[in-house]
């Protein structure tokens, strides 16, 4: 396929997940992020020329940051209506045969400099010579770097449409098909209940009137609440399907296969998802506790993805990690703020709801 024919649907694709839609500076918004990408093209390419050699990890990389650069590319070529498209067949066949790697990748962000200059001096109509010149060097970087852009351009719409897909479903849950004994509980509630003293709080969670796991403290110098941790854990298995340490907490691993149980609810899932908890525990506290937020950054959950590579989690999409996060949150800063209370764990409704004490209903997320 030329380069025209899957651009042409890669830039109708890439519309359909722009989120900078309708903002007031759409283009410079655009412009900005396309500046950025190129940054992360030759931080990598820099990477390679110090080391003198690719791993596999950084082919990866790169391709995601030529995968990124392409699609705010392509979001300017629509944006910026002066852009004729079928050029593009013409420009990578100007395109002169690459010879240096990093070089190509500077002169790549010369071009993009250039069109930031054009933009800002508000000719945006002069735009597409500009994007042609763009076209050109993003084709030598990619050629020097045996990347195809069009499986570049594929691997950028998986990731998008897992952050943000047309329509969301949720992925059915891991343990379906296992015996009732060996699923996480589909409705539960669990009191996180407050004991202690005011210099040093312990949570107990409380579930049918027995204990569950063990006493908590926040272990650290400054108490910030980490002592009520374990409802993310519920909010994994609200809106993942998947929490080894519950399923430990709760005697449900799926113990009717060994391989499942040993990989999938095994010590190492669950020091995967404490270490999880953790990474996400330490960037909320810099967000007040996502508390009036919508969004969990994207950097954060490509992190998280990082770490659960190789587990069955690792099918779950973006958007479903970021209810998770975001529901989590929102029950933690009420048991927080009231010292504990009831958490019901909705895994048919796909929700974690919160009940203080005394009160008839609860809020969810």
């Amino acid at each position: 396929m030329d380069a025209a024919s899957w651009f042409v649907q890669y830039r109708e694709d890439a519309e359909r997940t722009d989120q900078l839609a309708g903002k007031s500076k759409h283009v410079e918004l655009l412009a900005a992020g396309l500046f950025g990408e190129t940054g992360g093209i030759l931080a990598e390419l820099k990477k390679r020329s110090r080391e003198d050699a690719a791993y596999p990890v950084d082919e990866e990389r790169l391709v995601e940051e030529v995968g990124d650069f392409l699609w705010y590319f392509a979001r300017l070529t629509t944006v910026l209506e002066s852009f004729d498209v079928t050029k593009l067949a013409a420009a990578a066949a100007d395109a002169e045969r690459p010879d240096d790697d990093l070089a190509d990748a500077l002169a790549l962000g010369a071009a993009v400099g250039a069109l930031l200059d054009t933009l800002q001096q508000g000719a945006n109509s002069d735009a597409s010579p500009r994007l042609e010149a763009i076209w050109r060097d993003l084709v030598r970087v990619a050629a020097g770097s045996s990347i195809r852009l069009e499986h570049a351009a594929e691997k950028n719409l998986k990731k998008t449409r897992s952050r943000w897909p047309q329509e969301r479903e949720y992925l059915p849950l891991f343990d379906s098909e296992f015996p009732e004994w060996e699923q996480i509980p589909r409705r539960l509630r669990i009191e996180f209940r407050e004991i202690g003293s005011i210099e040093r709080p312990v949570v107990v969670l409380r579930c049918n009137g027995l204990n569950v796991g063990d006493l908590l403290t926040d272990n650290i110098g400054v108490p910030d609440g980490y002592r009520f941790h374990d409802v993310f854990h519920f909010a994994y298995a609200a809106h993942l399907g998947w929490s080894p340490i519950l399923r430990s907490l709760l005697k449900c691993k799926r113990k009717s296969d060994r391989e499942v149980d040993e990989s999938e609810d095994g010590a190492r899932a669950r020091i995967i998802e404490e270490a999880v908890s953790a990474t996400v525990f330490s960037r909320a506290k810099e967000v007040d506790y996502y508390d009036g937020i919508d969004r969990v950054d994207y950097d954060l959950l490509k992190t998280i993805q990082g770490f659960v590579t190789g587990f069955e989690v690792d099918r779950v999409p973006l958007w479903q990690w970021e209810k998770a996060i975001l529901n989590g949150y929102r029950v933690f800063r009420e048991l927080r703020r009231r010292r504990g209370g009831v958490v019901t764990l909705d895994l048919v409704e796909r929700k974690l709801v919160y009940e203080a004490p005394g009160m008839a209903r609860g809020r969810s997320g």
